[in-house]
């Protein structure tokens, strides 16, 4: 297959590279970037631990082709934060213990983020409906409802 270049905006960072028709978003960031955070675990857009925000929307990584990417901005569970300081839904989750096996949380993080910016200080049924997409095998939900709440009243404080 032939090779097209793009070039976009990884988590703040000007990034250009080379990707095939049939490339995910996924696979194209953990083999080309070394970002592992979303992963493919359904292949087919159902469980959410895919999850990444291009142009500040949640996609499934699993389903979204990588050339796709061209001129967009993309943030992935590693952008959040910086190396000293956690984002604050990523401090919520551990201080609320929303995870067993960790294999999900970066998709329902990054689900999380895009809840809290459209909806700061949501319902708990908008905080189920919202986040429907994302499964956990392990059960955690009641800890992942608990993480949201708290990182909604820890983003209104600022």
């Amino acid at each position: 297959m032939t090779a097209r270049t793009i070039n976009f905006t990884l988590n703040g960072r000007a990034v250009t590279t080379s990707v095939t028709p049939d490339d995910n978003i996924v696979d194209m960031l953990s083999r080309q970037f070394d970002l592992r955070g979303a992963r493919e675990s359904c292949g087919q857009g159902l469980c959410g631990c895919c999850t990444v925000h291009v142009n500040s929307k949640a996609v499934s990584g699993c389903l979204s082709f990588a050339w796709f990417l061209d001129g967009a901005t993309v943030e992935t569970i590693e952008g959040l934060g910086t190396g000293e300081k956690l984002d604050p839904i990523q401090e919520a989750f551990i201080e609320a213990g929303a995870f067993q096996c960790g294999f999900c949380t970066p998709g329902f993080i990054m689900m999380v983020k895009q809840l809290l910016d459209t909806y700061p200080d949501p319902s708990e049924d908008e905080i189920r409906h919202y986040l429907t997409g994302n499964l956990c095998r392990c059960s955690a939900y009641p800890e992942i409802i608990d993480a949201v709440k708290l990182a909604a009243t820890r983003r209104a404080r600022g």
